[in-house]
């Protein structure tokens, strides 16, 4: 009997569409006011009879569910199913409404399909760790509530999904350990996002110029293909706590901006081809606790402008071409810094790359810096300007 009461609502709501969904052939619901005003038998309201319509069409999408997680996806009741929470409207309208779907982590197979829109008051969407793959539906574009997506560790494939640059309300960005490739747009490091995880994609191309204007506070690009240099700007105007850029194909040097992010704790530029002398300005890095330079093309001394950072908890230089440390390098071991300066041509020090290696500098003469002579002054300037970044810098230490 259930499942004829199913057949029968499904067709009733076919047949009563005035267009079927998104104007093509086989639709099931009309989006621009096909649906009755009157809420069906069984439904408190006619916002969950949508999400009933939408959340069955999914179902039917879905080819494999090991933890047997759809057998609760029956009946009328949508807040009931697991993964599906309900919660009061925002605007007051009704009573109950879908606000989230949040199915982490059990191992669902299938795709996403387009009436997934029809969830216009939903906020989080979380599906991490599926088996997911397609793409994302242009539909996703009604989700105007929308403000965490979450599609890590899937199979999803194509370019970056551009329909979440038009969702108004999104503040947390998580594609990562997917099969996305191409190219990242500008328009992404425009949006009022709080975090971008990008990581373990196939990305290539450069990392777009305007990456400064992001509020983001984590930025992952990790285990990707981007090649060309870190934008020149980055960090100037930059709230960022947290960017990993390890394990691509950058190179060029390491920007002066990127020393002027005072709130991060974490940045890690391993695995790349890096090059030239550090800047000055990464003695501004007042809170950084990780910062990982390993398995680059460096050179240069390390300086006590760097190495008397005091928050450093781990400092990793190795596989470069650093010729040498101060004093200050020295003591951090006995701060219990996890220092590793390995397979550098630093003289008189143990695990050092055999001089044949040392005897030529890599490529990156273009970036070689004049030490500064003076101290830097990193103070922040946010009683007076409101920006959270501003440093002054002593004349002598400013770039040529």
């Amino acid at each position: 009997m259930e499942k004829n009461w199913v057949l029968a609502l499904l067709l009733l709501q076919i047949f009563s569409a005035e267009a079927p969904f998104g104007g093509g052939a086989g639709g099931g619901i009309w989006i621009g006011g096909g649906i009755s005003s009157q809420t069906p038998s069984g439904f408190s309201n006619n916002k969950l009879y949508i999400a009933y319509t939408a959340l069955q069409a999914w179902k039917s999408a879905i080819k494999d569910d090991p933890f047997r997680i759809l057998d609760t996806w029956v009946g009328s009741n949508v807040c009931s199913y697991k993964g599906v929470f309900c919660a009061n409207s925002m605007d007051m309208s009704t009573s109950q409404v879908v606000a989230g779907v949040d199915l982490n982590h059990f191992s669902l197979q299938g795709s996403l399909v387009k009436e997934l829109s029809l969830l216009s008051d939903i906020s989080i969407f979380h599906l991490n760790s599926n088996r997911f793959s397609g793409t994302i539906p242009d539909s996703f574009k009604d989700l105007v509530n929308l403000s965490e997506l979450d599609l890590s560790n899937n199979q999803f494939s194509g370019p970056f999904p551009l329909v979440t640059l038009l969702l108004p309300n999104l503040i947390y960005l998580d594609i990562r350990f997917n099969q996305f490739s191409g190219f990242i747009p500008d328009e992404l490091f425009n949006k009022n996002l709080d975090a971008i995880f990008l990581n373990n994609n196939q990305f290539e191309g450069q990392i777009p110029q305007n990456l400064a204007n992001s509020p983001a506070s984590v930025i992952t690009f990790a285990n990707n293909k981007f090649s060309g240099s870190i934008p020149a700007g980055f960090g100037i105007v930059s709230r960022i706590k947290e960017v990993l850029f390890l394990n691509n194909q950058l190179t060029g040097c390491i920007p002066e901006g990127i020393g002027f992010m005072t709130d991060i704790d974490v940045l890690d530029l391993s695995y790349n081809s890096l090059s030239g002398h550090l800047p000055d300005t990464l003695s501004c890095l007042s809170g950084i606790e990780v910062l990982d330079l390993g398995h680059n093309q460096l050179t240069g001394v390390l300086s006590d402008l760097v190495c008397s950072l005091k928050n450093l908890a781990y400092f990793n230089v190795s596989y470069n071409f650093f010729s040498g440390f101060s004093q200050e390098c020295t003591r951090l071991l006995s701060r219990n810094v996890g220092f590793d300066f390995s397979v550098n041509c630093i003289p008189g020090r143990n695990m050092q790359r055999p001089p044949p290696e040392c005897s030529g500098i890599p490529a990156g003469l273009n970036c070689l810096r004049i030490p500064s002579t003076s101290p830097m002054f990193c103070s922040s300037m946010n009683k007076i300007s409101g920006n959270s970044n501003p440093y002054i810098l002593a004349p002598s230490s400013l770039p040529p």
